[in-house]
């Protein structure tokens, strides 16, 4: 099965700045762990959203709104596609690199695969 983690933004990853090289090398290690486990498939981390445009359709009319957007607890800050045997592997993953970053909060979603009447629930 595979899974979209979010890993929602927060004033440090809003202000641009790079996280700090003990972050970097402690990241790299859990990059390393996940890819040769073979659960990692792609992962990025994302631009402040200052440098983000919102498209919203909404009333027959399409809006499109540059940032920076004041509600952070909206943005992303990160994603990782992720390919587990479950859904509690793909959380334990989760957790795991919660527990490299130091703190943070991550939406964990499956990704439908198949037709509707092959998917698991």
């Amino acid at each position: 099965m595979r899974f979209l983690g979010l890993l929602k933004a927060d004033k440090d990853s809003e202000s641009g700045a790079p996280p700090s090289p003990e972050l970097m090398a402690r990241m790299g290690v859990f990059i390393q762990e996940v890819t040769k486990a073979g659960v990692v498939k792609q992962t990025e981390a994302l631009c402040p959203s200052s440098r983000a445009t919102r498209i919203r359709a909404a009333n027959g009319k399409i809006t499109v709104t540059d940032g920076p957007f004041a509600e952070t607890k909206e943005l992303v800050a990160s994603y990782a596609m992720i390919e587990a045997k479950t859904k509690e592997e793909a959380l334990k993953w989760t957790k795991r690199f919660l527990e490299v970053l130091g703190e943070g909060e991550c939406v964990v979603y499956q990704i439908m695969d198949g037709p509707p009447d092959s998917r698991q629930q």
